[in-house]
């Protein structure tokens, strides 16, 4: 005869009962008050882009860098924030400041406001382009090419949609054997040093993310330079009338965890190659 399994003490059993529903009400709250509202808030703000392909053009059509960095202001709110964080405005090119820039790489000038080469979001030019040198010449730069996103708003502003990458060096298109800059491959570095350098600034309230191109680890811009990203466009809103507060925490964007995790997967993935 099977000797029969001990039962469980009535208040054990309790405890066990109420460890289960302890996690099944934390879990529920997780979802219903953090990933629940952070989902539609994205799904809402996503509407933002919408219609727009989010990979800028060369003047040859070429795919060039992907939109990953977006403001909401108006133009002098967003020319008083770059200024505040250090960011001088790209010259428009001309055959003077052209001759420049060749003179700043050559001979090891500085030239802090160097042009930068056109892109085409949605069919036509940036509207506006900053850049932040790193060192004396403009071979090794920060630059961002910002567009004024027609008929789109977020709270009543504007929105600017914008594609920011780093300038490591110069070197010749693997397309058109033309001489241009070589981007550095981390494109989300480089969206977020923006960000951190606006944040800094006292020039941004909130952060948000929507999705942008999506994750990428084998991407080439306009000149051939390969990139991985992923994939999403950091936006933030500028401080009204140009009301810095330099030192306030700028809380970073509350995104759904799962995509969180792919930023990390993606990063992780794309630091190895």
């Amino acid at each position: 005869m099977e000797a029969s399994s001990p039962s469980v003490p009535p208040r054990k059993r309790l405890r066990r009962i109420g460890f289960l529903v302890g996690w099944v009400l934390a879990l529920w709250a997780m979802i219903a008050y953090l990933a629940l509202p952070a989902i539609w808030k994205r799904a809402q703000r996503q509407q933002l882009v919408e219609g727009h392909d989010l990979v800028t053009r060369t003047s040859l059509g070429i795919a060039g860098d992907p939109i990953n960095f977006g403001l909401v202001g108006d133009q002098a709110e967003l020319l008083c924030a770059f200024r505040a964080a250090g960011w001088t405005l790209a010259d428009s090119i001309t055959l003077r400041t052209s001759m420049k820039i060749v003179g700043s790489v050559a001979l090891h000038r500085p030239d802090p406001a160097a042009p930068v080469s056109p892109l085409l979001f949605d069919g036509r030019a940036e509207d506006i382009a900053f850049e932040r040198p790193v060192g004396i010449s403009a071979a090794r730069r920060h630059h961002i090419r910002l567009w004024r996103v027609a008929g789109a708003s977020y709270d009543d502003r504007p929105l600017w949609l914008a594609s920011a990458s780093f300038d490591r060096g110069v070197e010749l298109s693997r397309y058109t054997l033309q001489v241009t800059h070589r981007i550095g491959p981390d494109l989300d570095a480089e969206r977020d040093f923006v960000g951190q350098s606006l944040g800094d600034a006292g020039a941004i309230r909130p952060f948000f993310q929507i999705e942008g191109i999506g994750p990428t680890l084998h991407g080439r811009n306009g000149g051939g330079d390969p990139y991985f990203t992923d994939g999403e466009i950091l936006i933030g809103v500028l401080a009204r009338d140009c009301d810095l507060t330099p030192g306030r925490a700028v809380a970073p964007p509350r995104n759904p965890p799962q995509i969180d995790i792919r930023s990390a997967i993606i990063h992780a993935l794309g630091e190895k190659h």
